[in-house]
């Protein structure tokens, strides 16, 4: 009876020996960011180099992504906002809480500098609201 019992037990803890072997799968797109983060990428849908932060930055160039983001994701819960220019110059645009996506067009290879929350600066599109233009649509 004994037998039987260590005969059953093998073939569990080579399974759990063959799971701990596995080679964890590396984060692909999107998945890259860290929760808690603000990310932006080079490449479409979160492809990519990929930048990730967690407040104000005044120049994108340090981080070596400005005028390079095609997509970003917002994993935090603040309004992103994405200036033209450094040091929260020129127009900008914003992210919302939890968002992520493509940029518009026109809003790609763009933006030089992050703030989180507030403020604004003035919006890169009219909109009919007169808020702030989402970079999205």
């Amino acid at each position: 009876m004994g037998k039987k019992l260590h005969l059953l037990a093998l073939p569990v803890a080579a399974a759990a020996l063959a799971a701990l072997a596995s080679p964890a799968q590396a984060a692909t797109g999107y998945d890259r960011c860290q929760d808690g983060y603000y990310c932006m990428f080079s490449g479409l849908d979160g492809t990519g180099d990929i930048i990730q932060i967690q407040g104000d930055t005044p120049d994108l160039a340090a981080l070596n992504m400005a005028d390079r983001a095609k997509s970003d994701w917002n994993r935090t819960d603040s309004f992103i906002h994405l200036f033209s220019e450094a040091n929260y110059d020129g127009c900008a645009a914003v992210t919302s809480p939890r968002d992520k996506g493509n940029f518009f067009s026109s809003f790609r290879d763009f933006f030089d500098s992050v703030r989180f929350n507030g403020p604004n600066g003035p919006s890169c599109l009219f909109t009919i609201k007169g808020g702030a233009t989402d970079s999205h649509g």
